[in-house]
């Protein structure tokens, strides 16, 4: 998941050196225009914080951010968008608890003061680093940049330079924290609004600047083209990458009916291939549905865009006609869904729930920390709900099972989830550049942290292979190298989970969603 909101007191560094100008209480004229949840939702409900959804944020997916959100799409996603869960809650949005602290933000970040009280104020807890610069420090780095200024091989740019530098100082942290530049950043918020040309895939920046795919979105040129979840793209056009080549996916953007050449290696093949893919202007549509059996409805949501929720609740309206007025039970397909914005996410969790928590976040400072809670109402009316997962699922994917689940309101059907638990804030700056940085952890309800561990499902199904197949189909957040180690990634029975392709699980989703019913009309038999 990533936020989108000036948390100014982050960049103290680049500030004090005039490397980012101030970061204003608006954003800045040539930025793209603040991403927000629907104005007019389809649900009665109360979304959680208008203030807060009006932030922007990928994972995908990778968006996470996630996962994700891939966001690149932060798939564990560049795509994975958010709402700032920092922002202080409006009195109409119920269930969001405060922050304990929330630093006023009516002046720019200079004019703070520089006092340890000061200071302190956004602090939570003694492990909070001071935020005087380190001069020592800066002394080296300035002393290193003189020497590649006058003794580099060739005259290197003043602004390559730095702007290398500012993604390496982010390049060790996580594998979801990163500088966008300027275009980077309005595909960013392109695809949050559903809409960008390319080739229609959730990625993951690698250590080596080669992309992992989190997953294709379903009906794109890459879905079509067979790229696979797990794949790893070494080189676009026979262009290899760089380690140090910050945001790497750009060159898959480009104009509707141009061809990009993909060099990828999968597991199981015992050499790379290429693949060639058309772009298009991928209009991602990310809730279908469908009745499975009489009375028993299916929606598939492949990511969580700004409208999302409205969608969600149009095909449950829709279902619940086909079903004469009530459904029996519903199936909710997560799988690959590499996450997106958090609002969407939260809002489809309480059109399920009557009341309980959804979601909460925690970080190092206080307004990173925020909690969301349901609202009264169901949807469904109590109807069975069974949630179907796999490892591709990320981010907001993960906080909409784990709240279901927690509360008792559905049960998960499928492979252990990626495992993204982290919440990225994505910092706007002056020049139209972003900064995703990783700011806290997300909680399901019962409290627990799914980083590097995902959740695992109520109901386990494995991915069916072919004799012939002998590519290992999983993958997490825990494989990715520098990923926030999580509470729980080295507990026994916590192996990755696999994706899971095809109508099988699907198949599998509708009888275990029928169980209760069996139950009910069969005296205690289950089937």
């Amino acid at each position: 998941m990533s936020l989108r909101h000036p948390l100014r007191s982050l960049l103290p560094l680049a500030l004090a050196f005039g490397a980012a100008p101030a970061l204003s209480q608006e954003a800045p004229a040539q930025q793209p225009p603040v991403q927000q949840a629907p104005e007019k939702p389809a649900s009665d409900k109360k979304v959680p914080d208008k203030q807060a959804s009006d932030k922007h944020a990928a994972e995908q997916p990778a968006a996470d951010e996630p996962a994700a959100q891939p966001p690149t799409p932060d798939a564990a996603p560049a795509k994975d968008q958010a709402v700032p869960p920092a922002q202080a809650p409006s009195k109409d949005a119920p269930g969001q608890k405060a922050p304990e602290q929330t630093p006023t933000q009516d002046q720019p970040a200079q004019d703070k003061p520089a006092d340890k009280a000061a200071v302190a104020k956004g602090k939570k807890g003694d492990d909070a680093s001071d935020s005087k610069v380190p001069i020592e420090e800066i002394r080296r780095y300035v002393a290193v940049y003189n020497a590649v200024k006058q003794a580099y091989v060739e005259p290197v740019d003043d602004a390559k330079l730095m702007h290398s530098a500012i993604r390496g100082l982010l390049f060790d942290l996580d594998p979801h924290s990163v500088y966008l530049d300027k275009v980077a950043a309005e595909d960013f918020d392109e695809q949050s609004r559903g809409a960008y040309d390319g080739i229609g895939v959730e990625l993951q920046r690698q250590p080596d600047g080669s992309l992992r795919v989190i997953s294709p979105i379903d009906d794109t040129p890459a879905a079509r083209a067979g790229i696979k979840a797990g794949d790893l793209i070494t080189a676009i056009d026979g262009k290899p990458f760089k380690v140090d080549e910050g945001d790497s996916s750009g060159p898959l953007r480009g104009p509707p009916g141009s061809k990009v050449v993909l060099t990828i290696v999968r597991e199981g093949r015992d050499k790379p291939f290429d693949v060639t893919v058309a772009r298009e202007t991928i209009r991602v549509a990310s809730v279908k549905g469908r009745m499975l059996e009489p009375g028993y409805g299916y929606v598939r949501v492949s990511a969580f865009q700004a409208d999302t929720a409205a969608d969600f609740e149009s095909q449950l309206e829709k279902l619940k006609t086909q079903a004469g007025g009530k459904l029996r039970g519903l199936v909710i397909d997560l799988r690959s869904n590499p996450g997106g914005l958090l609002t969407s996410a939260v809002q489809i969790a309480d059109d399920l729930l009557e009341k309980g928590k959804i979601v909460s976040t925690r970080g190092r400072i206080a307004i990173s920390d925020a909690e969301f809670g349901a609202t009264p109402g169901d949807r469904l009316d109590g109807a069975p709900v069974v949630v179907l997962v796999d490892a591709g699922s990320a981010s907001a994917s993960e906080v909409l099972a784990g709240a279901l689940r927690d509360n008792g309101r559905a049960r998960v059907v499928g492979s252990r989830t990626f495992g993204k638990g982290s919440v990225q804030t994505v910092l706007p700056l002056d020049n139209g550049d972003s900064v995703k940085l990783t700011t806290a952890r997300y909680y399901t309800p019962s409290g627990k942290s799914i980083q590097a561990l995902g959740i695992i499902p109520d109901v386990l199904l494995r991915a069916a292979k072919s004799e012939d197949d002998k590519r290992p189909s999983y993958y997490s957040e825990a494989t990715l190298p520098g990923h926030l180690h999580g509470d729980e990634e080295d507990a026994p029975g916590t192996n990755a989970g696999e994706v899971l392709e095809g109508d099988a699980p699907i198949a599998s989703a509708l009888a275990e969603l029928k169980k209760p019913v069996a139950t009910a009309a069969g005296a205690g038999v289950r089937r």
